[in-house]
């Protein structure tokens, strides 16, 4: 098939790669000329794991093009991923849809034959019909130019796997709009084909998906949370207390993992959009709880910044502090929301001599705070320091040599923010260390 994704960040990049992968020809589509210049020749503007690679293939194969035409874009095809981004309004908690409407009103009118415009972004409910009114208004093609939505669940670490294997597949349809499912069956006929389950509802429901998915994951990272914070008023061991709830098959072991909290650009503001929408709606009650799931992540960053403060004799003032990891979670250089930069920027706001590390995430570190240092290892990062921050559970910061550490730092005192650090080895190397939410 031809398709076109529209918006070639990190979801739209991932996506028409992966569509190119499985055999479909695919044009991306983008304002931005120096995005698009550089895919062209086969460099992405972030770090995925598999992504560069994929990317490079299909571009020198001929099936992956991009441009910054939509003219082009609705000749070249008649499937359209709409895959730009929805951030959190600057005057509020909600979803800025700018974008989202963008893409309807500026490709609308380019759609003379009949059309299906695919959302994957994350919308608040509501946002598709409305869409889908518009897009008949606008196009030339009346009532043949369709919305669908296929919400995507990718992990940031995980995209490519996640597109091409991913654990369902969730198409929202107007039922007035016969052969809609049929076409989105052809784009994901591979998948489809391997047993992957599909859910046909309709567009509420599967904008709610999205929106639900990303509240549970986040209410169950803050339930451990708040577990952390009662084991610390009573010297339980948080990650003792995870591991026996792992056990039971309600609750399962997956994001129960206590810690500085979560970040990144999805769960954060998703979790404040849907509860503005809620409002909207007449049913914030129903989502009050969110407003503590958000709360109990905000208090871990606070409680690293008292932890490092009690660790260095009550004040941070003229202290030298390493903090391992910009991003926020390992396996990409996204620093969006990150804990350990907040972390690390409050720190620095308090008077100690900041200096960051991570193997990816430096370059968009120094953008977003160029008040702090940044060392190009780990140990560099240690030199002379009084304190030591763990914040971002990157697989080479659990190899480190304790030993070998306590050589360059001036004090030997650790907090571990992501409790993934073999503590009693780091003890048994004459550091002090301090996990969240453990004795």
């Amino acid at each position: 098939m031809r398709l076109t994704v529209i918006g070639t960040g990190y979801l739209g990049a991932t996506h028409a790669a992966c569509m190119a992968e499985l055999g479909h020809e695919v044009l991306g589509v983008d304002v931005e000329p120096d995005r698009i210049a550089a895919l062209r020749s086969g460099r992405l503007p972030f770090y995925e794991p598999g992504l560069d690679e994929l990317v490079a293939k299909h571009v020198a194969s001929g099936r992956l093009r991009f441009t910054t035409s939509y003219q082009e874009a609705a000749a070249f095809a008649d499937v359209h991923f709409c895959c730009v981004g929805t951030p959190q309004r600057a005057d509020g908690d909600g979803a800025d849809l700018r974008y989202v409407d963008a893409v309807v009103e500026t490709l609308a009118p380019f759609l003379e034959r009949p059309a299906i415009v695919v959302g994957k972004s994350t919308v608040p409910v509501g946002t598709a019909a409305r869409l889908s009114a518009r897009l008949a208004e606008l196009a030339p093609a009346g009532a043949a130019a369709r919305i669908a939505w296929n919400p995507e669940f990718l992990r940031e670490g995980y995209a490519v796997e996640d597109t091409l294997r991913p654990d369902r597949l969730v198409f929202g349809i107007d039922p007035a709009a016969p052969g809609t499912e049929a076409v989105l069956r052809e784009v994901y006929a591979t998948p489809l084909a391997e047993g992957v389950p599909v859910v046909v509802t309709d567009f509420p429901t599967a904008e709610l998906v999205k929106t639900a998915a990303n509240a549970f994951l986040a209410t169950k990272i803050s339930f451990i949370n708040a577990m952390a914070e009662v084991c610390e008023a009573t010297d339980a061991d948080v990650t003792e207390l995870s591991r026996a709830l792992s056990f039971d098959t309600r609750i399962g072991g997956r994001f129960l993992n206590a810690g500085v909290g979560f970040g990144g650009g999805c769960l954060p503001k998703d979790i404040r959009a849907f509860r503005a929408r809620a409002e909207e709606l007449g049913a914030g009650r129903a989502l009050a709880f969110l407003g503590e799931v958000d709360a109990i992540n905000l208090r871990r960053r606070d409680r690293v910044v008292a932890l490092a403060e009690e660790l260095c004799g009550g004040e941070v003032t003229g202290r030298r502090v390493a903090v391992w990891g910009a991003a926020f979670k390992p396996e990409s250089d996204d620093i969006r929301d990150s804990p350990a930069l907040d972390v690390a920027a409050r720190l620095r706001r308090r008077g100690a001599q900041v200096s960051v590390h991570d193997p990816r995430a430096l370059d968009n570190a120094r953008k977003r705070y160029p008040e702090l240092d940044y060392a190009t290892g780990a140990l560099a990062a240690a030199q002379g320091a009084d304190l030591v921050v763990h914040l971002t559970e990157w697989a080479e910061y659990r190899t480190l040599d304790p030993h070998a550490v306590a050589e360059v730092v001036s004090a030997p005192r650790l907090i571990d923010g992501r409790n993934a650090l073999d503590a009693p080895s780091w003890r048994a190397a004459g550091w002090t260390v301090r996990p969240l939410g453990r004795p």
